[in-house]
């Protein structure tokens, strides 16, 4: 049996531009872009940021029928690793007890000047702590 793809939209203007899609699930896998806070969050602060694009993920794991509890692993980019602790709270608030595995690494530079946090989500369905 081959598993099926269903790639998940986000309504963002940058999926058309660059070709892609807020996730894909293939089987019982889900991959979720790597998500900054949507527009309207310029003035936002690191925690406020992180916890904009966890609600976007969170939509993405719904279109894909599940949810945070079958997370198996983040990836988090920050622009500046001094705001480790605000991106931390965040996530920590989110997974609690789920605790994927997770990875947070400082780069350069993201999308749009404003923005201080991109969160990439790995999902098992099924996979529930």
């Amino acid at each position: 049996m081959t598993a099926k793809r269903l790639n998940i939209q986000s309504g963002s203007p940058y999926e058309a531009v660059f070709g892609y899609c807020r996730a894909v699930r293939f089987g019982d896998q889900v991959h979720v872009a790597g998500t900054c806070a949507p527009a309207g969050n310029e003035q936002a602060g690191t925690y406020e940021q992180a916890r904009a694009a966890l609600a976007v993920i969170g939509e993405a794991l719904g279109k894909a029928g599940c949810g945070f509890e079958d997370v198996v692993r983040t990836v988090v980019y920050v622009k500046d690793i001094a705001e480790a602790d605000e991106v931390a709270r965040a996530h920590s608030e989110t997974f609690a007890a789920i605790r994927p595995a997770s990875t947070m690494v400082q780069v350069t530079a993201m999308l749009r000047p404003w923005h201080r946090v991109e969160i990439e989500a790995y999902a098992i369905v099924g996979a529930r702590f």
